[in-house]
């Protein structure tokens, strides 16, 4: 029997939300929607305009990055989870580890090194859209040395945030975090985790997918960026050929889902959008959940949908435990 449930491997950030307008966005040269990968200096720059400048507060703050919030969701709903990733020893990274241990995933942090931790800054304007500074700082070093093998073998899945190809040496351990699950039995599931990422790192995409998808997360811009699909449904009947099963999430459209033999459409839940920020990543948590406990695609894609709605109708990342275990009762599971 597996010990656990999903093993992931991503960035470990700290997340500071800011509701802010367009001016501001313009003011900051910041392309709207989109997350940036920004230095230490840049970082700074941005905090002093938001804060100094144009008076913005933080709304805000809590443990994140991508596959850290997915890892989150599953534990929230009684799923077992490990986590792979690097803070240094600094109170951005002390935050960090806390909050995981909190809701009981294990991790890799028993030693920590001098170093700047990683945060992310994310900007909600008033459509409920959100924008992205991040700074990398020591996730930026994650290597195969962060990997803890024997826990991803006693795995169900493994789940990779697409992130990762921005760092040759995080790229590498996710190969090789891929490597080790394909020998072992242990599922692959990927996330493409955001447009321009996938825009400007296709290629390392294209590796992970010569080497075997089991599943692919992504939301319907991802998905035709990276087959060169004019349209959502090209590009998920393109998935279909790359990855043996598929969940492409399309906004207030629902979510198509392939399990292999059988697509379905399952519809979103209406909710008014304050902040969009972590609604992918809490739908890929609530789904492999919803998988690992023996839930079909059309079942997982529902819940993770729900999921997903409750989320965007407020501010942060992430669910608190009452809230998703809330959203949870309302299944037939």
């Amino acid at each position: 029997m597996k010990r656990y449930d999903v093993y992931g491997i991503g960035n470990a950030l700290v997340d500071t939300e800011y509701q802010v307008d367009e001016v501001f966005l313009k003011a900051a040269q910041l392309q709207k929607g989109v997350m940036t990968l920004i230095d230490a200096e840049e970082r700074s720059r941005i905090i002093d305009l938001l804060e100094s400048e144009h008076k913005f507060e933080v709304v805000n703050q809590s443990g994140g990055g991508s596959a850290a919030n997915t890892m989150v969701a599953i534990s929230q709903l009684g799923g077992a989870s490990f986590y792979s990733c690097k803070i240094a020893n600094d109170a951005i990274g002390d935050f960090f580890l806390q909050d995981l241990v909190a809701v009981g995933i294990d991790t890799n942090l028993d030693g920590r090194k001098a170093g700047i931790s990683g945060q992310c800054i994310s900007m909600v304007t008033p459509d409920a859209d959100r924008t992205m500074t991040t700074h990398l700082g020591i996730s930026h070093e994650l290597s195969v040395q962060e990997l803890d093998e024997d826990a991803l073998r006693q795995s169900k899945y493994l789940y990779i945030e697409g992130y990762l190809v921005t760092s040759p040496s995080a790229f590498q351990a996710a190969l090789r975090a891929q490597r080790i699950a394909r020998e072992t039995g242990v599922l692959v599931s990927l996330t493409l985790s955001d447009p321009a990422i996938v825009e400007s790192f296709k290629q390392s995409f294209d590796q992970f997918a010569e080497h075997g998808i089991d599943l692919l997360f992504c939301n319907e811009d991802e998905a035709m960026i990276w087959t060169g699909s004019k349209t959502p449904p090209e590009a998920f009947t393109k998935l279909q050929t790359v990855c043996k099963r598929v969940a492409m999430t399309c906004g207030k459209d629902g979510a198509m889902v392939w399990d292999g033999s059988t697509k379905s459409i399952v519809p979103a839940t209406p909710a008014t959008a304050l902040d969009t920020t972590g609604a992918g990543d809490i739908f890929a948590g609530v789904f492999l959940y919803c998988l690992s406990q023996g839930q079909t695609f059309a079942q997982a894609a529902s819940l993770a949908n729900r999921s997903a709605s409750v989320l965007i109708s407020r501010y942060g990342a992430r669910l608190n435990k009452e809230s998703i275990l809330a959203v949870r009762g309302t299944s037939e599971f």
